[in-house]
């Protein structure tokens, strides 16, 4: 830390006492000057921990012409802080990492150690997980929104939102955070478990020359980072109560939609209708170790009755899951055998 960085700790110090005394929780340096990788136009990284909004006077940007460094004084409240505690993100290097220059009282300690042991158990366990699961969604929603920029402009500033996330969710996959700046992310990464050819492909991002060759780019680096952050959860073996109903239920939403469709000549209707027992074969598929049934694959949109066949064969196969389990669809000969069961059940 040199004169000027501790004239403006001084000075954030000095201005807490005289117009909102109480109201710094702590002052503490991250980033470059807290590591020892600075350079001569390194800035200051604080934070500055407030308890209520009159703090925020402690706040301000301005620009030093003698060094021609710009300075953030930017003010955290304990709310942001819980948020950072909860691992949304990897850039954690400010509630973990920051060497104190100022605390209030103990209390004061306490409450940040409390913060630190959260996002270390997060990081050091199985929740760290559910974390990635909502970044992998914004993922997903930042490359739809992707493709609809106008030029190539726009398309790199959401390819650089999607990096991001995705730098996010692979060191969080790690079990670990960004401790240095954005220089040094490439070699933060190195040694760690990370997609395949994953600078690469970020750097592919960055250097491509126009929007084909981005949107290319951005569709490896997205299908990568997702191969890569999918939990592999171990399904369970079939049982009576995880099937039950699902073969009679798939019987009554497409049976007879899917030869309907072919009367009319509706490839929209055959397409959709087989899509959606797809989507549930893939739900069921999630938690019970079944597979094989990938109707989709053989769509054909020029021969609708096979698509028909397609469903039957497939309900046909997957009635010998029920089989296994010696379990039979549930039948009635008419509405009447429906309504005296239907009332006789005890449960």
């Amino acid at each position: 830390m040199n004169t000027v960085h501790k004239r403006i700790i001084d000075a954030i110090l000095e201005k807490e006492k005289q117009e909102c005394p109480g109201t710094l929780d702590l002052l503490g340096i991250y980033g470059s000057v807290s590591t020892g990788d600075v350079h001569e136009h390194s800035d200051l990284d604080l934070l500055v921990l407030i308890n209520d909004s009159k703090g925020y006077i402690l706040s301000k940007t301005f620009i030093l012409d003698d060094e021609e460094i710009g300075y953030d004084i930017y003010c955290t409240n304990w709310e942001m802080l819980e948020n950072d505690a909860k691992c949304g993100h990897a850039h954690l290097s400010k509630l973990m990492d920051s060497e104190v220059v100022y605390i209030r009282d103990e209390s004061v300690t306490k409450r940040l150690e409390g913060l630190k042991d959260q996002a270390g158990n997060i990081l050091g366990s199985e929740k760290r997980f559910e974390t990635i699961a909502n970044i992998r969604e914004e993922i997903c929603k930042i490359y739809g929104h992707a493709f609809l920029a106008e030029n190539i402009g726009q398309l790199r500033c959401w390819a650089a939102y999607m990096i991001n996330l995705c730098l996010d969710a692979v060191m969080l996959w790690n079990g670990n955070y960004y401790k240095r700046g954005i220089k040094r992310t490439f070699e933060e990464l190195k040694g760690l478990d990370v997609p395949s050819d994953f600078e690469a492909n970020i750097m592919n991002i960055v250097q491509a020359k126009d929007y084909t060759e981005l949107g290319n780019a951005l569709g490896t680096l997205f299908k990568s980072v997702m191969l890569f952050t999918e939990r592999k959860t171990e399904k369970n073996a079939p049982s009576k109560e995880s099937l039950a109903g699902s073969y009679e239920e798939m019987f009554s939403n497409w049976k007879n939609k899917m030869p309907e469709a072919t009367e009319r000549g509706d490839v929209f209707s055959s397409f959709m209708n087989l899509s959606s027992l797809q989507y549930m074969f893939e739900g069921i598929g999630s938690e019970n170790n079944i597979s094989g049934f990938n109707v989709m694959e053989e769509f054909d949109a020029a021969n609708l009755a096979k698509n028909a066949q397609i469903f039957d064969k497939a309900l046909e196969d997957y009635l010998q899951e029920y089989v296994k389990l010696g379990m039979e669809p549930v039948r009635y000969d008419d509405v009447d055998n429906f309504v005296k069961d239907y009332f006789d059940k005890t449960f």
